[in-house]
């Protein structure tokens, strides 16, 4: 069965779509290729963990109009 006439197929963009739907099978580990699996596997969520979990309770999201986003630490007497 022949593709629809209206439409005229360029050799190129094919060529693209067929290396884009096959990369995976020349895909080589390369320096490059692990220094970007290591930052986006370990690094990157390990700076949001440590930042989430140091600014964790930081800041009272939860006040009334007026008050500061800092909870005082002053006791009242």
């Amino acid at each position: 069965m022949a593709g629809n006439p209206l439409v005229k197929e360029d050799p190129a963009i094919e060529r693209f779509n067929r290396m884009r739907e096959e990369a995976y099978l020349n895909f080589r580990w390369t320096r490059r290729t692990v220094r970007t699996a290591v930052v986006g596997i370990i690094v990157i969520p390990g700076v949001v963990y440590y930042l989430a979990s140091k600014f964790h309770n930081k800041f009272n999201w939860l006040q009334r109009k007026g008050e500061p986003l800092l909870p005082t630490t002053a006791k009242p007497e």
